[in-house]
């Protein structure tokens, strides 16, 4: 049953478990002789018992001498390896600021939904095949056709003239359902809050990699934060860090506030670096409220997450490069240099994206349509980045500033999977996420 379903069974992470126990540091002697011969057996339930097995395992074995890094999950943990950050006293139009966070992650999310996963060179032909290259707005699937379908580009994706409104994605469904966590638990939500509405409002099949784990610990009664690390393979991957927008929204200049909130959410489904990753990106989207300066903005991020982590360490040596005069084209061939897209732990990693948005933002400069079109030709989960970085812009410009040509295709409309909504506008969702912001 369900042979054909991701993310459901012990078994299907385990091709992902040594790369990820490796870069915790751990000692992996032997595992891979281990993670070989469980994937050779049959489908079934010794397989599946040996592969839980394997996995409680991995999550004993030491942390080896000499490992550079200090990554607590806890939140008094984390804090004391902080820097730590003071709010900012936010004045202007805070609707037209949270519109805008909720439009430009829209626009983001649409520009890089058809070509997830997709590999760099085949983002670029297709962009250059359709005369759209670097890009400077969505892509369609008409007009120039030579070469488009040699792509095996699907004619029913996310094609800007195959859509009328924002269609149904995991990166709105997140923001949505963190609205009607604060909706029916207010400011004060905890873990087990945010676990309670995923299990009333978000079906199961809506939700991918650590997300659908994490969902399945919960249904066998693990509660958070043990549903982020029972065998879960992806405890590090980018789900997390893309639901930190709301709690970034409701949060203006209060950075520390923001990380807190995203704590809360992450620790459901991640660990380490996957937390940190939302937390870091709650913050920066709490930040671009009271200031322009994109490095500040990336700076207030690294505040609120350990300084001597991996996410912190891959962010700080990004920020160099622009230093340095490497080109965005230069910056984004040193991130596939380190995280080959070719490798299926990489491309949805939290630590590999979170890099491609901070060159995005760094490189952008500020200006909408160029941070989206560099998140877009850093490939992996693009999806994922243009919609954060479009958020992080949204917020620091308004939606008044917001270029129409990104704008006007979404007619201000958004489909969503979370029981309650359906078809919503996302100004409606703008003037709902006020009621929470202090």
């Amino acid at each position: 049953m369900f042979e054909n379903q991701p993310w459901m069974r012990d078994s299907d992470g385990l091709c992902y478990e040594l790369a990820q126990c490796a870069e915790e540091g751990r000692d992996v002697t032997g595992l891979k002789e281990k993670i070989d011969a469980i994937l050779a057996m049959p489908a079934g339930s010794e397989k599946e018992r040996a592969a839980g097995e394997l996995l409680d395992a991995t999550r004993a074995l030491p942390v080896a001498a000499g490992y550079p890094y200090r990554e607590p999950t806890g939140r008094e943990a984390i804090a004391a390896e902080a820097q730590g950050i003071a709010d900012v006293p936010f004045e202007g139009d805070l609707y037209d600021r949270v519109y805008g966070g909720w439009l430009g992650r829209c626009c983001g999310c649409l520009l890089g939904k058809p070509y997830e996963g997709w590999r760099r060179g085949k983002i670029y032909a297709l962009l250059k095949a359709t005369e759209n290259f670097p890009p400077a707005g969505y892509t369609s699937s008409q007009g120039k056709e030579e070469g488009f379908a040699s792509l095996e580009a699907d004619p029913k994706a996310c094609w800007i003239n195959n859509v009328a409104y924002m269609p149904e994605d995991d990166d709105t469904n997140y923001t949505l359902i963190a609205l009607k966590l604060m909706e029916r638990c207010g400011r004060g939500f905890t873990s087990v809050d945010m676990a309670d509405t995923w299990l009333r409002d978000l079906p199961y099949f809506h939700l991918c990699t650590a997300e659908r784990v994490g969902y399945r610990n919960l249904v066998n009664l693990h509660e958070p934060p043990e549903s982020g690390s029972y065998r879960n393979s992806y405890r590090e991957w980018i789900g997390a860090q893309i639901r930190a927008d709301l709690f970034g929204y409701i949060n203006p200049g209060r950075m520390t506030e923001a990380a807190d909130m995203a704590w809360r959410d992450a620790v459901m489904t991640h660990v380490k670096n996957g937390v940190y990753g939302e937390m870091m990106v709650a913050a920066m989207i709490a930040a671009a409220f009271t200031t322009t300066d994109i490095r500040a903005i990336v700076r207030a991020g690294l505040a609120v997450i350990p300084r001597r982590c991996r996410l912190a360490a891959a962010v700080e040596e990004a920020l160099g490069w622009a230093d340095q005069g490497l080109t965005e084209m230069q910056a984004l061939d040193r991130i596939h240099e380190k995280w080959d897209e070719a490798n299926g732990h990489d491309w949805c990693h939290t630590i590999s994206n979170a890099v491609i948005c901070v060159v995005a933002l760094v490189y952008g400069g500020g200006d909408f349509t160029r941070t989206l079109s560099i998140s877009l030709m850093g490939a992996l989960d693009t999806d994922c980045n243009a919609a954060t970085v479009g958020s992080i812009l949204g917020v620091m410009l308004g939606a008044g500033a917001l270029p129409a040509s990104w704008t006007a295709p979404l007619q201000d409309t958004l489909l969503s999977g979370v029981d309650g909504f359906g078809r919503v506008k996302i100004s409606d969702m703008a003037r709902r996420t006020l009621a929470f912001c202090p």
